[in-house]
């Protein structure tokens, strides 16, 4: 039982089943033989061993209208493993305790002592005991900066972390299979599997909050390079008349919409210092300020949304980040620049928000455990 969906990929189609149940499930074994080109019989065969062993379960009957006969679609037994996914920034680690939907049962947040490697696995330590996850069957984490083979940091600049195996720390530490991944990767993920992206093959991520993130979708996969994680979605030109972000770009997307350049605008012309909170609040109460900032701000996303939209050819884009409450604030100047970008004929973009705190990117967290499937799916021939 510790293989992983990755492993899955290798053709082999009872894990292909599973795995096509584990995303889009309760679904039809019409629908499901459809999607892998399995014959009724070999549908049967190949799901049996997963109903034996209660990884897969039937479903309520329903009418199925293609054939007009009650059936039973096949779904996965959500509960039957519990996920811990953590979100390390520089100075917290947000946890959340999942199914295998990543839906979350619990969550957690605790303050790190310092910027090491112990201080980051005490920290996890603690969300165990706080979401009393002693249980789970695997840890997914996620962190801003380049990951790879879902273990090395390569790079984290809010940790001032180089090259550091931290999927090997925490499997070490913890004695549960680990996978780390690049946060907006790791968010993309779960939307894409669970979220408001389900079931959709084309769309993009836009993240605010810290930083400015982005993620693609196309054709099913998520694009992931040799550059994800290095925030190259952070320095798109928006306003040419805008602030400077920490790397001297004039108006980029971390200059127009991250959270700490959105306040010190506002402290300027404010003469004081402002939180995130206060200042879309001011902006709603018509601050002429804050109004000024918030709107600014504003119309940057609603360009780097059509952006988004027009180079990758997706009409939906998903937002989130602890930042996106600016657009509860200013959702008519948001889409008002979306439409200023787009071709009048090009099909409207929907803008799907999530959450805004950081249960969003700890549940990508779980989500990325949850793919690379530590336990979850044994091969048919182990469970013979």
């Amino acid at each position: 039982m510790n293989e992983t969906i990755r492993e899955f990929e290798t053709r082999d189609p009872a894990r292909e089943l599973a795995r096509e149940v584990l995303i889009h499930g309760p679904i039809a074994r019409g629908e499901l033989g459809r999607r892998l080109g399995l014959s009724p019989a070999s549908l049967t065969r190949l799901s049996r061993p997963f109903l034996d062993h209660g990884i897969l379960v039937e479903g309520q009957e329903r009418q199925d209208g293609a054939v007009g006969r009650p059936v039973k679609p096949l779904d996965v037994r959500v509960d039957a493993q519990r996920m811990l996914g953590v979100k390390i920034t520089g100075e917290y680690v947000f946890g959340v305790v999942t199914d295998l939907r990543a839906t979350v049962g619990a969550s957690a947040t605790t303050r790190l002592a310092g910027h090491g490697v112990d201080d980051v696995l005490d920290g996890i330590q603690n969300l165990i005991d706080d979401l009393d996850a002693h249980d789970v069957a695997a840890i997914g984490a996620s962190i801003g900066g380049k990951v790879t083979g879902s273990s090395l940091v390569v790079r984290a600049p809010f940790l001032d972390w180089h090259d550091v195996a931290l999927g090997t720390a925490i499997e070490e530490r913890f004695g549960r299979p680990a996978t780390v991944e690049n946060d907006v990767v790791a968010l993309t993920t779960a939307e894409q599997w669970f979220g408001h992206a389900r079931g959709i093959d084309n769309f993009s991520v836009i993240t605010i909050g810290a930083g400015v993130g982005y993620g693609l979708v196309v054709h099913g996969r998520q694009v992931i390079t040799s550059d994800t994680g290095l925030g190259l979605g952070g320095h798109f030109p928006l306003d040419n008349t805008g602030p400077l972000c920490v790397d001297g770009h004039r108006g980029c997307s971390s200059a127009m919409l991250s959270i700490g350049s959105m306040c010190s605008s506002a402290g300027v012309g404010l003469g004081r210092s402002v939180e995130y909170d206060e200042l879309l609040a001011l902006a709603a109460e018509g601050n002429a300020v804050a109004r000024q900032v918030v709107d600014t701000s504003a119309r940057a996303l609603g360009r780097l949304i059509a952006a988004s939209a027009n180079l990758a050819m997706v009409d939906i884009v998903v937002l989130s980040g602890e930042g996106i409450g600016l657009l509860e604030v200013a959702d008519g100047v948001v889409r008002a620049a979306v439409e200023a970008d787009r071709d009048p004929d090009a099909l409207p973009v929907q803008i799907r928000r999530t959450d805004a705190d950081f249960t969003s990117w700890a549940r990508g967290a779980a989500a990325v455990a949850i793919q690379s499937g530590f336990g979850l799916i044994p091969s048919a021939a182990a469970l013979r």
